[in-house]
């Protein structure tokens, strides 16, 4: 029997997707929130929502459980759905936790002992060594991949190319995977060159049942973080699908695995030559696209599972139908390394269905695309530095993958979040790489492409043109002697508006009254120019060819935005033109926080001696390690940070004083 009540222990867009589930059987969801969540878009979803000190405390959490009345949990992923102790504590308290046996998690949570149980079954591994015991600082079978045996979600992993690398690379992996997973054991293994990273989504009840749904590619990745993934591969076989399928669940059944859970697999491009890498034992981010070419709601099957059901179909009964991509919506500053970003979301637009109200299985062959957007955002939320950095999924499904890639890049275009950069442009820019497009996909094609998907070529000129004129537009007060429309005798002037975006500082000429005729100066030349405005959207028109813009104010500054790409600009100097807001200058020696975080670690002193390039200062912001270099080489005048302590976007880390020659 279903539950009536279930706990969701987590929060974002994976409590919201939950909450629907939730919703549409029937089930009351309960919310569990921080007090500076509280008005979060999981909390209004919910139908129950506690307060606890933190998403990350079992015992907090596993108590509300208790007090609501709840008779399971469901941990979405992340830190508790692979947390044993938890899953225990909950069993404890007489309430049903949504995933495996805690047993299951103990063995698949722990890499090392994940790799020796699956081999013992058979399932082909990548050759590694791991802690206790192997000595990882004389590995030499270079390049190879250092990872945290506790982790997930690619979190402390690290690629060394030599021997030279490895010290240093040992040390961040421990230090990260002790600060995100509290277990700083760490394993090694031979890099696969070219490798494709391939799931197998897998769900087993506790009757001895077990079936796999197929595959997803994961192959596109930055930072051995997924950015979009797709079901099914353009590159796996039917035949090497019943093979990896066969050996997933082989996998889940040599730890007597319930739930849904995930085993991924490195895949060798050039031979199909597949190794067990490690099995998540939780729903994953991207299972979406298996929902839309299954037509099966994953959380359900898991909730129904945990109630003690039989999974209600075999192998056999398992199609796939049409192509799904989904593509993760970030924090994060593409232009600027993937730096996590910030901010107030000033204005929000989301397209398609909230998931997982619609499925594609059962479309009939030849329908249109369908798009689906998970998302935990509100408008006047707020994006800090306390969570990961991902704000939500964009999902397209069509009856093929080209359809599908054409129906997600439309998807993004429709996306806005105004007050926050995001990594919308990059992943319209990845979506339609000809790699991508060709199906011709390995972990490394990210940062071989990155020239051609991050551009910095600044503000395109006619979304300058368009700022000054929305500038130009607003009233300045209340003295109609004010008003800009350059007027004079004998002909209008030119009015100079100096805008300041993130790339520089602009200075934009306009003249006459927007609404009516106005000009604009775009390469030395007049342009004619128009504004309608209705808000939160304006027509501008330049030259006769008019584009829309969303467009919001936020005290001084301006957010224009269009076909995915967010821009904000202020209307006062704030810096030389060659700047950037958060890089120091390499002549003034002043070091500043590119991304608001909290310090990690200090790496020198004052007075210190340092060379330009020389990492200072190591700050921490949603679960992401930046090393912070010296713009030059000097002595260390100013240190005014301490590990441990927070620091905002541009704060003050280092002064580094240049030596006279």
């Amino acid at each position: 029997m279903l539950f009536d009540r279930v706990l969701i222990a987590n929060r974002g867009e994976i409590a919201v997707r939950i909450a629907r589930t939730l919703r549409r059987l029937g089930v009351t969801a309960v919310a569990v929130h921080t007090p500076s969540d509280a008005d979060a878009r999981h909390v209004r979803e919910a139908d129950l929502a506690l307060e606890v000190p933190s998403y990350l405390d079992a015992d907090a959490i596993a108590g509300a459980a208790l007090a609501s009345g709840a008779q399971a949990v469901h941990p979405g992923y992340g830190f508790l759905a692979e947390n044993a102790a938890f899953a225990r504590a909950c069993a404890a308290a007489g309430t049903a936790f949504v995933g495996p046996p805690a047993e299951a998690i103990d063995a698949m949570g722990d890499k090392i002992r994940a790799k020796a149980t699956v081999s013992a079954a058979g399932v082909p591994v990548v050759p590694g060594g791991a802690e206790p015991g192997d000595v990882l600082e004389e590995w030499r079978d270079f390049p190879a991949l250092i990872k945290p045996s506790a982790g997930g979600g690619g979190k402390g992993m690290v690629l060394v190319r030599s021997a030279a690398e490895l010290p240093d690379a040992l040390a961040s992996a421990r230090r990260t995977a002790l600060a995100a997973f509290g277990d700083a054991t760490l394993l090694i293994e031979r890099y696969v060159e070219s490798p494709r990273h391939i799931e197998i989504q897998v769900l087993a009840d506790a009757l001895g049942g077990a079936v796999h749904l197929g595959e997803r590619e994961c192959s596109l990745q930055r930072r051995h973080q997924k950015v979009i993934e797709e079901a099914p591969s353009p590159f796996v076989t039917p035949e090497l699908r019943a093979r990896m399928g066969a050996a997933a669940v082989e996998a889940a059944r040599a730890v007597g695995y319930v739930g849904a859970g995930t085993v991924e697999f490195i895949v060798d491009g050039a031979t199909g030559a597949y190794h067990f890498m490690e099995m998540n034992t939780r729903l994953q981010v991207e299972h979406p696209v298996t929902e839309l070419v299954t037509g099966l709601d994953l959380v359900e099957l898991q909730l129904r599972v945990a109630a003690g059901e039989p999974l209600p179909f075999g192998q056999g009964d398992v199609r796939l139908s049409g192509h799904a991509v989904e593509a993760r919506v970030y924090a994060e500053d593409p232009a600027r390394g993937f730096l996590p970003t910030g901010g107030r979301v000033l204005l929000l637009r989301e397209p398609g269905v909230p998931g997982p109200a619609a499925q594609s299985a059962g479309h009939p062959a030849g329908s249109g695309p369908l798009v689906r957007t998970d998302s935990g955002l509100t408008e006047g939320g707020v994006v800090g530095s306390e969570f990961d950095p991902m704000l939500s999924k964009v999902v397209a499904w069509a009856p093929d993958r080209k359809a599908a890639l054409r129906a997600l890049d439309r998807a993004l275009a429709g996306t806005a979040v105004l007050g926050v950069v995001t990594n919308v442009p990059f992943l319209r820019a990845l979506a339609v790489h000809p790699a991508v497009r060709a199906g011709e996909l390995d972990t490394g094609l990210i940062e071989r492409a990155l020239p051609e998907l991050v551009t910095d070529a600044g503000v395109p000129a006619d979304v300058l043109a368009a700022a000054g004129l929305v500038f130009h537009a607003l009233p300045q007060g209340d003295d109609p002697w004010e008003v800009t429309d350059g007027w004079r005798v004998g002909e209008r002037a030119w009015t100079t508006w100096r805008l300041a975006s993130r790339d520089g500082v602009h200075d934009v000429r306009v003249r006459g009254l927007p609404a009516e005729s106005a000009e604009v100066l775009l390469e030395e030349r007049p342009v004619p120019a128009r504004l309608r405005a209705e808000d939160p959207e304006v027509d501008v028109t330049l030259g006769g060819r008019t584009v829309r813009y969303l467009c919001v104010r936020d005290g001084d500054a301006l957010w224009l935005g269009r076909d995915g790409h967010g821009w904000a600009f202020t209307r006062h100097l704030i810096g030389d033109p060659g700047d950037r807001p958060g890089a120091a200058a390499s002549g003034d020696g002043v070091v500043r926080s590119p991304m608001p975080g909290t310090v990690l670690v200090v790496k020198a002193q004052p007075g210190d001696r340092v060379t330009a390039g020389q990492p200072l200062v190591i700050v921490e912001a949603m679960k992401m390690e930046h090393a912070v270099t010296a713009p030059c080489a000097g002595v260390v005048t100013d240190l005014p940070v301490q590990p441990g302590r927070p620091v905002d976007m541009d704060a003050v880390l280092a002064v580094v004083t240049p030596e006279e020659e």
